[in-house]
C-alpha cells in the first residue's frame, strides 16, 4: 500500500466514530467521565437571599448614617432562618450563610459594630443589599450548566451536587485491550537472555489509555508465532472490547505477524503505512465492531502513534465533543533541516519565553528508540511534507505532551 497521509489516517480512524452507550453513575464515581446529556440545576442556588458575612441583619435605612444605635431582637444561623421581621430601629444577629429575614435589606459585618447587651452600635454606614447573598446569583433551576459531551472535573462534581443531582448520565467507558508481540521481549525484573529487551511500550500506552478515561485490558505478551497471535486476537474479540491496541510485529519482516494474523482473523486493514516520522508502519482495521490500531514496536514510534490515533480514538468513543489535539504556536529553539515526504513529529523540550511565547527545542537525538529522550520531552514539534529548513527563532507548531 502507498503511504497515506497523517489527516487521513486520522479520518479513518475516527470514522463513525461516537460516543458509546449512556449509563447512570453516582457523582463519587462520575471524575472524568463525560456527560451524555445536558444538565440543567435541578434547584436555584442560593434558594433565598443569605448573607455573605457574620454580623447583623438591618434596614438601610436606619444605618445610613453612623453612629447608629440598634435594638438587637434575635439571632439566625445558617440553615435556620429568624420567624420574626426586622422593623425600624431593629436588628437581627445573622451568620454567614443565615437567610435575609424579612424587613432587612443590608448586613453589617461584626467589625462594624460594637454590642451591649441587646443593643448594638453601627460604627460604619452600610448601603442597600451590602453583603448580602440574592436568590439565584449562582445559578437558578432549570439553567443548564454542564453540556453534553464534557469531560467531568473534580469542580464540575461539585457543581452537579450543588445542582442536586445524586448520579449522572455519562457514556459508557471505552474497553481498550493491548497486546504486545515480539519473542525478544521480557518484563522488567527479569534476568535478560542474549538478544533480549525488557518491555516497556505497554506501561505508557496503558497509563496514556486510562488517563483519557478508557477501561484498560492487558493481553500480555504474544510469541512470534501465527497461532499466539491469533489466539490473542480472538480473545480480545471475544472480550468484546471496543478497541485492540497491539504493539510491534507491524513492520514487514518474516516474523511481522500481526498484519497477516489480524487478516486471518477476519479484519479489514483500512490502512498500513503512513507518511509520518516516526510511526510509518502503523496500521489499522476492523473485526466486526471492534476497532484495531496497529503500533510499530519502536518505543518512540508506538507511544507517537498512539498520541495521534489511540487518543483521539478514545475520546471519541467516549463521547467527548472535542477529540482532536490542539496544534499550539511555537518559536523554535535550533535551526531545522528541510523535510521529506513525511510529516515529522519532532521531540522537544518547552520553555515560556518573557513575551508568553513557547520555545521549543528538538532533544539532540530523535531515534525511535531512546527513551530516555522520550521521557524528558515535554511537546512534538509538527513539521509538514517537504517543510522547508527553519532557522532557530521562526514560527513552528507543536502538540504538547501529556504532563
Amino acid at each position: 500500500m502507498a503511504l497515506m497521509p497523517v489527516a487521513d489516517a486520522l479520518a479513518a480512524v475516527l470514522d463513525c466514530a461516537a460516543g458509546l452507550a449512556e449509563e447512570m453513575v453516582a457523582l463519587d464515581d462520575a471524575h472524568g467521565r463525560v456527560l451524555a446529556r445536558d444538565l440543567a440545576a435541578l434547584r436555584t442556588q442560593p434558594p433565598q437571599p443569605m448573607s455573605a458575612m457574620d454580623g447583623y441583619a438591618v434596614r438601610a435605612a436606619d444605618v445610613a448614617t453612623a453612629p447608629a444605635r440598634l435594638t438587637v431582637i434575635g439571632e439566625i444561623a445558617a440553615g435556620r432562618p429568624a420567624e420574626q421581621s426586622v422593623g425600624p430601629g431593629q436588628a437581627l444577629r445573622i451568620f454567614t450563610g443565615g437567610v435575609i429575614p424579612d424587613g432587612a435589606d443590608t448586613v453589617v459585618i461584626q467589625e462594624d459594630t460594637v454590642r451591649d447587651g441587646d443593643q448594638v452600635t453601627i460604627t460604619e454606614a452600610a448601603r442597600h443589599g451590602r453583603h448580602i447573598r440574592p436568590a439565584g446569583i449562582d445559578f437558578t433551576e432549570g439553567e443548564v450548566l454542564l453540556r453534553a459531551g464534557h469531560r467531568l472535573s473534580d469542580r464540575d462534581l461539585a457543581l452537579a451536587a450543588g445542582m442536586n443531582h445524586p448520579a449522572l448520565p455519562v457514556h459508557r467507558r471505552p474497553r481498550v485491550a493491548m497486546l504486545a508481540t515480539g519473542d525478544e521481549l521480557v518484563m522488567p525484573g527479569a534476568a535478560l537472555g542474549p538478544g533480549q529487551i525488557v518491555y516497556s511500550n505497554g506501561y505508557a500506552l496503558r497509563a496514556l489509555a486510562r488517563s483519557e478515561g478508557a477501561e484498560v485490558i492487558d493481553l500480555g505478551i504474544a510469541a512470534d508465532t501465527i497461532e499466539a497471535t491469533r489466539a490473542a486476537i480472538a480473545r480480545a474479540r471475544d472480550l468484546c472490547v471496543d478497541v485492540l491496541v497491539t504493539t510491534g510485529g507491524a513492520s514487514a519482516g518474516d516474523h511481522d505477524l500481526v498484519k497477516s494474523s489480524l487478516e486471518a482473523e477476519g479484519t479489514t486493514i483500512a490502512f498500513w503505512k503512513i507518511a509520518m516520522r516516526p510511526g510509518k508502519p502503523m496500521m489499522h482495521g476492523r473485526l466486526g465492531p471492534m476497532r484495531v490500531i496497529g503500533l510499530p514496536g519502536n518505543p518512540v514510534s508506538s507511544y507517537v502513534c498512539a498520541v495521534l490515533f489511540m487518543v483521539p480514538l478514545i475520546r471519541a468513543l467516549s463521547g467527548r465533543s472535542e477529540s482532536m489535539h490542539r496544534r499550539l504556536p511555537a518559536v523554535l529553539g535550533a535551526d531545522l533541516a528541510a523535510n521529506d515526504q513525511r510529516e515529522d513529529y519532532l521531540r522537544a523540550q518547552l520553555a515560556l519565553r518573557d513575551d508568553g511565547q513557547w520555545l521549543a527545542t528538538p532533544v539532540d537525538r530523535q531515534d525511535s528508540s531512546l527513551l530516555a529522550r522520550l521521557s524528558a520531552a515535554q511537546a512534538l514539534i509538527v513539521r509538514p511534507p517537504f517543510a522547508p529548513a527553519a532557522a532557530a527563532g521562526s514560527s513552528c507548531l507543536i502538540l504538547k505532551l501529556p504532563e
